[in-house]
């Protein structure tokens, strides 16, 4: 009797601990980055079209995090710290993020994470996530793709590792020997 006592309380605090970090409304993970679907979306004070509007974007595939949910809107933060509401006919799933280089030059890009420079992007340029390892994600950025440095970018986790293929690890392993068999940067 006792076990069974000590599992439902278990299960019950579990769960209350876990409904913190899931949204009332999607089921889905809070906070949790997404992006604008238009180039006209407005921030409003509430989540209601009722409320005023505090700021308008202008930006199509603006990362933006969702930090709550009510009913048919999301309360977000953006890149300047701006808060507010935005209805979820405005966003989309698909990950993009801001270019944030520490000392507002311009970000490498790599051909792999221990790669050669293959090309440069300036701060505030908006590129597509593909996928994201520990510190590197891969990019597309006005037709051109490659690694960029996790710390260069908003709109994406610290510790997240985004859509990562099943033969990442090998192809790690793979970038890692060449460079040491050959010396030379990939």
């Amino acid at each position: 009797m006792r076990i069974v006592f000590v599992y439902i309380l278990f299960s019950i605090i579990s769960f209350n601990t876990y409904a913190f970090d899931i949204g009332s409304s999607t089921g889905l993970k809070i906070p949790r980055f997404v992006s604008l679907k238009s180039n006209e979306v407005n921030l409003r004070v509430g989540p209601s079209a009722n409320y005023p509007i505090e700021l308008k974007y202008i930006r199509n595939n603006l990362p933006i995090e969702i930090i709550d949910e009510y009913d048919l809107w999301r309360k977000i933060t953006d890149i300047d710290g701006n808060i507010g509401w935005v209805h979820k006919g405005l966003i989309k799933g698909e990950r993009y993020a801001i270019i944030v280089p520490n000392n507002n030059k311009k970000v490498f890009v790599l051909s792999n994470p221990i790669g050669r420079k293959i090309g440069e992007i300036g701060k505030n340029n908006i590129v597509k996530l593909n996928n994201c390892l520990k510190q590197w994600c891969y990019i597309y950025a006005l037709n051109n793709k490659g690694w960029v440095n996790k710390k260069d970018l908003w709109g994406v986790y610290d510790n997240e590792i985004y859509k990562m293929s099943f033969m990442q690890p090998i192809k790690t392993l793979y970038w890692k020997c060449l460079k040491i068999i050959y010396n030379i940067n990939i």
